[in-house]
């Protein structure tokens, strides 16, 4: 088990990609949270084999409207989370 904690800048905020993180998460299995912080998006996932393919598809943009400019990731040590959330 392994978790990732993701941030997601450019026009990622009031374009519904939390809703398709969410949405995503379920698809790939992964449980975590992700909210708006400031001007990005904050993503705490935990999953095994598909969390890279996660990471990837978010990365490509959760939402059709959405513009990813950047991203950073960084491994931190495993979190327990009981389902996949949207914070705020």
């Amino acid at each position: 088990m392994k978790t990732l904690h993701i941030k997601v800048f450019g026009k990622v905020q009031g374009v519904g990609f939390r809703y398709f993180t969410e949405r995503l998460a379920l698809q790939y299995h992964i449980t975590g949270t992700v909210q708006n912080v400031d001007e990005h998006v904050e993503i705490y996932a935990t999953g095994n084999e598909t969390l890279s393919q996660f990471e990837q598809a978010v990365i490509r943009g959760a939402s059709p409207m959405s513009q990813v400019e950047s991203y950073t990731s960084e491994e931190i040590p495993p979190q327990q989370f009981n389902r996949f959330t949207t914070l705020k």
